[in-house]
């Protein structure tokens, strides 16, 4: 039988229960390897409820520093008997079994085309370990050490990071280094190593950092100036507000009073913590809240209100797989439409789109600065593969004594010399008029906020042609907010070609990979990378070059292609749909095949 052979270059998915243990110690053996200088893409795959349901962990391990996923298994650690059938079918012909043996399994459970390595675990732990939770929580070190074993992982990197989890635990480190060896004693002693996959140690992750999104948002948000945090508890998004606690409390205390120069508070609700932060904006203050597709849904009436009165506010979007409840703990790309429109009538925001952590930190400090700039609710559209699981990126940057762009302000002295003071009017010709913070001026610059019609002077007014300059003066503002937002990212192919691509956001791991793929076929994209909207120009005219262009995204329905369709008013024949929505990340393969499936398909009618 043959077997998977390859350094540095496959995928291992382990199969566990919930509330097991198992995360943390198979977040280890990724670090491990990362410590080794050798890139690693984790992606965490669990359930919606405490403990009990299946969870899965994979983990691409790849010289070449593709982050995305590849589809396939090269080698699986099955722990869980209830998702066995389904999890030995995903492996790889020649690819590697590794599961507890202490109960024996009848043939029919196994392949021919797989290589088995059985280990007792449980009979291992049930003869060192009394307490039946630590026999428990020590299975998931004694896999990770026999894995060590058969893929040549350094013991000394898993050590290591047994070192800085508990420091100052000495009782822990010395239970979890023993567990370590217990598994790699085993291994070294009955089972045959290493096998065809393993791991070399190299230098290819350089000064890169390893993090989540949800934390990057964090800390962007800290960087970016936001004051004021107001959140209601929610999968994906949670974690968003927890890093910024951590965080605020680190960098955002003052050193002489030992005073908070923050404020975090969890609403009851989605809808309360969104009027406050819509109040925190209005009362000059950079705020904003981190939620999901559902707690969207709830906000919309005053992301209405903060987009008509224009109010500066900054949303963190961690999308999950919807409509309802959906999924989760399961990601999509599926908010899209929800959020460009969110509110009734004729309403639009700006969406930002980071394909990874350094753009979460990047996309959040700029959202404030451009719901400042522009006065209106601005989205950071993350999801859940970015947002909970490590990712290799760029480290941060922060240019030292940078300005924050507060947009236009009037000041006290402006409005003491008589400058005219319109709240909703234009005077500049961008669509962005001037306003006030409270305070400013004990008689002049005061004004009526109110999500219903007025004048340029903020007047009520119900005459046409006054709603009518207000609306075609927030278009204006769109257009200008074009020019602000980041631009998109295009790449040519090596060769002409009138074939192009456009994706966004996590989608672009495994298409940047799926584009070398696809060229080493012969088949040559040019692609673009849209980062925010609304779009530029250089959108509709990437598309007017091409005679078919493929929209990849995470939802079933094509939102981004629609949402291109509609603002460009572009033929719907030239969008082609590449969508993947059952909820687990997108893989370079899935892209690759839809599109060769696509470009074979229209050879062969010309044929």
């Amino acid at each position: 039988m043959n077997r998977i052979e390859a350094v540095n270059d496959f995928v291992v998915k382990f199969a566990n229960v919930n509330g097991s243990g198992s995360a943390s110690a198979n977040e280890l053996f990724a670090k491990s390897i990362l410590r080794m200088g050798v890139p690693v893409s984790p992606r965490n795959i669990f359930p919606s409820n405490i403990q009990g349901l299946p969870t899965w962990y994979e983990v691409r391990v790849t010289e070449k520093g593709w982050l995305g996923r590849r589809g396939g298994v090269d080698m699986l650690v099955a722990m869980n008997p209830q998702t066995w059938d389904a999890d030995v079918a995903e492996l790889s012909p020649g690819g590697y079994l590794f599961y507890d043996n202490t109960r024996p399994l009848p043939p029919s459970k196994f392949r021919d085309d797989v290589h088995v390595i059985g280990m007792p675990l449980t009979e291992i732990c049930n003869a060192v370990y009394d307490d039946p939770r630590q026999r428990q929580l020590f299975k998931n070190i004694v896999y990770v050490g026999a894995l060590s074993v058969l893929l040549e992982i350094d013991a000394k990197e898993i050590e290591k990071l047994f070192g800085e989890q508990y420091r100052g635990k000495e009782k822990l480190l010395a239970s979890n280094v023993q567990a370590l060896h217990l598994g790699r004693e085993f291994a070294e002693e009955h089972l045959q190593y290493p096998l065809g996959i393993r791991v070399r140690r190299s230098n290819r992750v350089g000064n890169r950092i390893f993090v989540d999104g949800n934390s990057a948002c964090a800390l962007g948000a800290v960087y970016g100036g936001a004051s004021v945090m107001a959140w209601y508890p929610i999968t994906p998004s949670s974690s968003v507000a927890e890093a910024f606690q951590k965080y605020c409390s680190k960098l955002r205390v003052d050193k002489d009073t030992g005073q908070n120069n923050y404020a975090i508070v969890q609403a009851e609700d989605e809808l309360a913590s969104i009027g406050m932060v819509v109040g925190a904006g209005w009362n000059g203050a950079r705020a904003y809240t981190a939620t999901s597709g559902p707690g969207v849904s709830l906000m919309t009436e005053f992301i209405g209100l903060a987009q008509f009165a224009e109010i500066p506010v900054t949303i963190v979007n961690v999308q999950r797989g919807g409509p309802s409840t959906g999924m989760p703990t399961r990601t999509q790309q599926a908010d899209i439409l929800c959020c460009a429109y969110a509110s009734h009538g004729d309403t639009k925001h700006v969406l930002l789109l980071p394909e990874d952590p350094h753009e979460c930190f990047e996309h959040t400090a700029k959202a404030l600065d451009l719901a400042d700039r522009l006065q209106t609710p601005v989205f950071v559209m993350t999801d859940l593969d970015i947002g909970m699981n490590q990712r290799l990126c760029n480290p941060f940057e922060w240019e030292e004594g940078k300005e924050y762009d507060r947009g236009k302000v009037m000041t006290y002295e402006e409005l003491e010399a008589g400058k005219d003071f319109g709240r909703y009017k234009d005077v500049d010709g961008d669509g962005i008029p001037w306003r006030t913070l409270p305070g400013t001026h004990p008689t002049k610059g005061s004004y009526f906020t109110r999500g219903t019609t007025r004048d340029p002077y903020a007047r009520y007014s119900e005459r046409g042609p006054d709603y009518v300059y207000n609306m075609e003066r927030l278009v204006l503002k769109f257009k200008t907010a074009a020019t602000l937002v980041p631009q998109p990212v295009v790449r040519r192919a090596v060769s002409n070609t009138k074939l192009g691509v456009i994706f966004y956001g996590s989608t672009s791991p495994a298409m940047n990979e799926a584009l070398e793929v696809l060229a080493g076929q012969g088949i040559h994209v040019d692609s673009m990378r849209l980062r925010a909207f609304p779009f530029p120009d250089s959108v509709a005219d990437f598309i007017a070059r091409h005679d078919k262009v493929f929209v990849v995204e995470q939802n079933r329905d094509g939102q981004m292609r629609s949402l291109l369709v509609n603002e460009l008013e572009v033929d719907p024949a030239r969008l082609v749909k590449v969508v993947h929505y059952d909820g687990t990340p997108i893989t370079a393969r899935f892209i690759t095949q839809a599109i060769t499936a696509q470009v074979q398909d229209k050879r062969e009618k010309v044929a």
